[in-house]
């Protein structure tokens, strides 16, 4: 039996702070704190800055992707990104009409400003670990799981939204 009462606040806030709070803060922190022994790659002073600026901006983007994405499960699904609350309705809109999973794509832009902030090898082997298993799941395990669970609306999203590299132009199931 599915849950039709929208998530609480307190559902949300709970989902963000054990999943990407966890991946995006704590790991990272903890991974800095016993495994890193130089900042900044070792780049000379205008170089590090533009690598830095750049991992700014990537990881300004992620945050931002992930804060649109739990507000659009917030909003159109009556769920959180937590596997044991998820939406009750396959969302289609916002970044989901570019790509099938912009929440994962915001993780992976955070860890990926961090590496480029930190320039440190044992946060790339986080960086790395993290996309390949979480792609990986999503690929074998979220997606038949989400065909089982949505039928034909699923698959016809599939059949017009990429994974993860995103459309140009959004996807609106109602132009057929």
């Amino acid at each position: 039996m599915e849950n039709k009462q929208p998530a609480s606040l307190v559902s949300h806030l709970i989902s963000i702070l054990l999943l990407p709070f966890n991946v995006t803060v704590v790991i990272p922190s903890l991974v800095l704190f016993f495994f890193n022994n130089t900042l900044g790659w070792g780049l000379i002073s205008p170089v590090f800055f533009l690598v830095f600026s750049a991992g700014f901006l990537v990881l300004i983007a992620g945050i931002l992707l992930v804060i649109v994405t739990v507000f659009q499960f917030a909003k159109k699904g009556n769920g959180t990104l937590a596997p044991w609350n998820p939406p009750n309705k396959l969302v289609v809109s916002g970044p989901y009409q570019y790509s099938r999973n912009p929440m994962i794509s915001g993780v992976v832009l955070i860890l990926l400003g961090e590496v480029l902030i930190f320039g440190s090898w044992p946060l790339v082997l986080w960086f790395v670990s993290f996309t390949v298993v979480n792609y990986s799941y999503f690929i074998f395990g979220e997606e038949p799981h989400l065909h089982k669970k949505f039928g034909e609306d699923y698959a016809e999203y599939k059949r017009n939204v990429p994974r993860m590299v995103p459309r140009r132009t959004p996807w609106n199931p109602e132009e057929k």
